[in-house]
């Protein structure tokens, strides 16, 4: 499957590349072939196979585990588990929801364009947050953070939407990452350094008593 946010982009790539064979030969469109299948793969959207299980959350981006640290949440400025996952240009740049429940905030934060993989990225660079609770009063927050290169990101839910683990609900442009902020004693299942798909790799277990509550 290919992202709908590159069909325009990859029509045009290959259009190029057609129209410079067609008018100087093969070896002259060769350059242009190879960069329409670059596009190509850097917009593929392969379906997932999402994990329905209590207390599971789900990795909202494919990419590599680059911080894994206590951290405050955006919006309730409350202690949370930061986990951070780095895409850069060879990932899959569709953001899925990590854990199902109701968007209760979503803000945009103007900001730089450091490279994404940088600890400073989280409080400095553009950058868009949605805070999501469950049905049991858990409250979990993700962050699109664009990098250096990225300069658009694409959020499809807003407050009071209802979204489900493993939703596609986004999209970044080029190298990028996605914070994840959980509420503390959060079991992180995950390691750093560790390439985690998003939508259906498992990176964390609520607490106990956050997944009884109420």
């Amino acid at each position: 499957m290919v992202a709908r946010e590159g069909w325009s982009r990859i029509a045009i790539a290959f259009a190029i590349a057609l129209t410079v064979q067609l008018f100087g030969g093969l070896w002259w469109a060769l350059p242009f072939w190879l960069l329409g299948g670059l596009v190509l793969q850097f917009f593929r959207d392969p379906p997932r196979d999402i994990p329905v299980l209590p207390g599971a959350v789900v990795a909202p981006a494919h990419g590599k585990v680059v911080s894994i640290q206590p951290g405050v949440d955006p919006f309730s400025g409350e202690a949370a588990i930061q986990v951070s996952i780095f895409m850069n240009i060879f990932s899959v740049h569709s953001n899925r929801i990590p854990i199902c429940g109701s968007i209760k905030h979503r803000r945009h934060w103007r900001g730089r364009f450091f490279n994404a993989a940088l600890s400073k990225a989280s409080a400095e660079n553009e950058r868009c947050g949605i805070q999501i609770e469950t049905k049991e009063g858990t409250k979990v927050s993700c962050v699109q953070i664009a990098g250096w290169v990225a300069r658009r990101i694409l959020t499809y839910v807003h407050v009071g939407d209802e979204v489900k683990t493993g939703q596609r609900y986004g999209f970044i442009r080029f190298g990028s990452r996605v914070d994840l902020y959980l509420p503390p004693y959060s079991e992180v299942l995950v390691g750093l350094g560790k390439w985690v798909l998003s939508g259906s790799d498992i990176i964390a277990r609520l607490p106990e008593t956050e997944r009884h509550h109420g």
